[in-house]
């Protein structure tokens, strides 16, 4: 269910199902050579209980734009965030700043906090008192197309 659309980010709320999964098998595959069929035990898999660790605290958000590229968080990414993890040094966080939502790396100094882009294109912002600011949330993984 769409939540909300910025310039950066739309917000979509996961949608849980039972009895839902798609086909799972174990074994693992082979990025060298070639493992016999017969090896593969077939299971089901849901990826909602494999990816979402706190169902009222995780949303997903489409990325748009390049400026966290050098994370490999390309533009039309799904991202899977969680409220409920505490934000720190380094991690990847969907912020709200000044009116916008966007998605930036937390850098922690003696000088405050930062929003690292991963794109040499794009500068560093600095929080001061004078922004709008809210960690919004954890981004815990990334869906891609391929």
């Amino acid at each position: 269910m769409l939540l909300h659309k910025s310039e950066a980010l739309t917000f979509f709320t996961p949608e849980l199902l039972e009895n839902s999964g798609a086909r799972f098998f174990d074994t693992g595959i082979s990025a060298g050579f070639p493992s016999p069929a017969e090896d593969f035990k077939e299971q089901r898999i849901s990826l909602d209980r494999e990816l979402i660790k706190n169902k009222e605290a995780t949303f997903f958000a489409k990325v748009s734009g390049q400026s966290m590229i050098g994370a490999g968080l390309d533009d039309k990414d799904l991202l899977v965030i969680d409220r409920s993890i505490e934000p720190a040094h380094n991690k990847i966080a969907v912020c709200f700043l000044d009116g916008e939502f966007t998605v930036k790396r937390l850098k922690v100094d003696t000088e405050g906090l930062w929003l690292q882009p991963e794109n040499p294109n794009y500068p560093m912002i600095r929080i001061t008192d004078e922004n709008d600011f809210v960690i919004w949330g954890i981004v815990t993984n990334v869906i891609k197309k391929v």
